[in-house]
């Protein structure tokens, strides 16, 4: 299986592509993709329980 999904708001990741994905790491439709910059905190996702995974 792939890896666990990153928590909204974390901080200090790899700066980089994060793609939204739901709580057991699959797709979401509509899911949003951000590009964060050192330092900065994951935003917030489209529903609850979402996560992040780097891209």
């Amino acid at each position: 299986m792939g890896k666990q999904p990153i928590k909204p708001g974390t901080d200090n990741k790899p700066a980089g592509t994060y793609v939204e994905v739901g709580p057991r790491g699959g797709n979401v439709p509509g899911g949003r993709v951000v590009n964060i910059d050192r330092g900065d905190r994951l935003p917030p996702t489209t529903k609850p329980g979402n996560g992040w995974i780097k891209k």
